[in-house]
């Protein structure tokens, strides 16, 4: 974005947002001048070498003008690229408070649901956006941690506990940064979309009944079936206890303003539906006779939980490998489908899919080192950004600096939150997630795709994430293979020959049916055989092999059987080049010209009777003249 010319001295000028920024603006001396976004902070230095430097205010808004500019990627000069700067710049800062309103109560939530305190939740968030918003993969996806994996993360800690869910997301992270570099990005666009929308639904249906018990101030089970089955006793408990009464209306309440929130007119409309109830959660939970529980809020830098050599021990432990490919695999997936959906909800520029995956890996390395949750990319806080009419990078940046200041500032007001209501913001994440309309729309346009997407769910929902991702991949292949191994064989006797036609693709998965086809021929009793393969586009190993076998079969038999195999010729009427299954007689090579020598040197080419590349080509159309030129002179 930054325009760049070279200075008086041979030095090089950029223009940032705010046009007065220049870089390294050699002058005559050889000495720099560095200006930043509100111009208050500028070295120069002179010809002595001394340098000039401005009051300790003006270089702290020049820092953050600088970091402006960086995020902002810069603006073209000229009054109207300053213009558009300056309005880009409002609405920008405009979105970031959109964001953070929308990200506040989904991290502490997510951090609930994990099973870990609601701080990680918060840093997580901050990370999301000072360090993988800051970074240029994507301009209006937001990061931070995501209800998707608030399932897997729990088991994980239950499994492992929370000391070492610091390392499971460092080494994740640095997984990330290393598919980014080498340009596997994209790689995960490859995966079939049944895959994706069953993952998906996989995981919002677990997410959606273990939110349901803290809905209602009770304690979940443990696995997703165990949650299931104990949905009856949750509901017997609640109408027996008054209090749990409440806190489950304040989550249902949550739950239909999720839905039916976005529909009221006016400025209203545009608040969070999420904020909204959190505000109605603590006028409830503060009046008299009301005994729901509330989020518990510690110190924010005293839940920085760095890993030790005890916690980097673990990695010798194969369950805490298999953890680390399971978060590499899922958040990368989860962060760059969003980056595609997001980038369908703008005309902006295009998430740059390798950037964006270092990015992650990025915030992720930093999550695991401060102990806290893994970070992707969030739907829900993306299409935010993007309805607040957010431009730059800055809006997704910002939210992470209003989440830390709301956390040191007001750390307070976090414990005023009822559980239940966050749980009901989880409910309705997981109803999203899960996707109910998608399955019927499935079924109508892909039978087989929608085996693929309800078997993923079904296992994820059974077994576990990592599971069910990699049978629905593998179902995926097999459905993909059987499609792809499309062959057409027909079968036929004329006269004294018994013929075989194949066509399309033969695999391995076709072999059954091309043996039947080779023993009918067989079978046919006759003295010849002719097995025509040459509309056969892909000719694999097996079915090869199993061909050739059985024409040398057949013919130590006495039969003479003509193969015809992918590639080769057929001359007039069909009929094999030469019988018997012998090679057809080539076609005569065009000889190698002589060449002679001139007196100085010089080679040149002998006449040859056949044509050569500048020769003249004649097209002769033999089709009859029409009748009203048949009379009319030719020249």
């Amino acid at each position: 974005m930054g325009g760049r010319s070279g200075g008086p001295g041979g030095g090089l000028v950029g223009d940032r947002a705010g046009g007065a920024a220049r870089r390294r603006s050699g002058g005559p001396a050889g000495g720099f001048m560095d200006g930043r976004v509100g111009g208050a902070s500028r070295r120069s230095a002179g010809p002595s070498g001394e340098p000039a430097g401005a009051s300790a205010g003006g270089a702290a808004a020049g820092v953050l003008g600088g970091l402006i500019s960086r995020v902002t990627g810069g603006a073209k000069g000229g009054a109207g690229g300053k213009a558009r700067t300056k309005a880009d710049l409002v609405t920008d800062i405009t979105a970031s408070l959109v964001v953070f309103l929308v990200a506040l109560p989904l991290c502490i939530g997510v951090a609930v649901a994990s099973g870990v305190p609601a701080e990680l939740g918060i840093i997580s968030g901050v990370i999301g956006g000072l360090v993988v918003g800051a970074a240029r993969g994507s301009t209006l996806q937001v990061s931070g941690p995501a209800a998707g994996l608030a399932a897997l993360v729990a088991e994980t800690v239950a499994e492992v506990g929370v000391a070492m869910l610091g390392v499971i997301v460092l080494f994740a992270g640095i997984l990330q940064i290393i598919l980014g570099l080498v340009r596997l990005g994209r790689m995960f666009q490859a995966i079939s979309v049944a895959v994706v929308q069953g993952m998906l639904a996989g995981i919002g249906v677990p997410l959606m009944f273990s939110q349901a018990y803290p809905m209602a101030d009770a304690k979940a089970p443990g696995t997703a079936i165990e949650n299931m089955a104990g949905i009856p006793g949750l509901l017997a408990g609640i109408l027996t206890d008054p209090q749990a009464m409440i806190a489950t209306l304040l989550g249902v309440v949550t739950i239909v303003l999720s839905f039916v929130w976005k529909k009221v007119p006016g400025p209203a409309g545009k608040v969070p539906a999420a904020l909204v109830a959190v505000g109605i959660g603590i006028v409830v939970a503060a009046l008299p006779g009301v005994d729901v529980k509330t989020l518990q809020v510690g110190n924010l830098l005293a839940s920085v939980s760095v890993p030790g050599p005890e916690q980097f021990a673990g990695l010798a432990d194969g369950a805490i490998i298999t953890a680390i490919l399971t978060f590499t695999v899922i958040a990368s997936a989860e962060s760059l489908f969003t980056a595609a959906a997001v980038d369908r909800m703008h005309s902006g520029p295009r998430t740059r899919y390798n950037t964006e995956l270092i990015a992650q890996g990025a915030g992720n390395t930093v999550a695991g080192l401060l102990g806290a949750l893994p970070i992707t990319a969030v739907v829900a806080r993306s299409s935010a950004n993007v309805q607040a009419g957010a431009k730059t990078r800055l809006s997704r940046t910002l939210h992470g600096l209003w989440l830390l200041a709301f956390a040191l500032l007001l750390p307070q007001v976090l414990a005023l939150i009822p559980i239940s209501v966050l749980a009901g913001v989880l409910v309705h994440s997981g109803w999203k997630l899960f996707g109910p309309a998608e399955f019927p729309k499935m079924w109508r346009q892909d039978k087989g795709e929608f085996a693929v997407m309800t078997l993923t769910t079904l296992v994820i929902v059974v077994t576990a994430l990592l599971e069910g991702v990699l049978i629905g991949l593998a179902a995926g292949i097999v459905l993909a293979a059987l499609r792809m191994s499309q062959t057409a064989i027909r079968q036929h006797v004329e006269d004294d020959t018994a013929k075989v036609v194949m066509a399309g693709n033969a695999t391995f998965l076709r072999l059954p049916k091309v043996i039947e086809a080779l023993e009918a021929a067989a079978a046919a009793g006759k003295p010849r055989i002719r097995l025509d393969l040459t509309g056969v586009t892909h000719l694999d190993h097996a079915c090869r092999n199993q061909v050739e076998e059985f024409t040398a079969q057949q013919r130590g038999l006495g039969l003479r059987v003509e193969l015809l195999m992918p590639g080769e010729p057929k001359q007039a009427g069909g009929r094999a080049a030469a019988p018997g299954g012998e090679a057809p007689t080539p076609l005569p090579k065009r000889p190698v010209t002589a060449m002679a020598e001139k007196s100085w040197g010089e080679a040149v080419a002998e006449p040859s009777p056949w044509p050569t590349a500048d020769a003249e080509w004649f097209y002769l159309d033999t089709r009859p003249l029409p009748d009203d030129q048949r009379s009319s002179p030719v020249g």
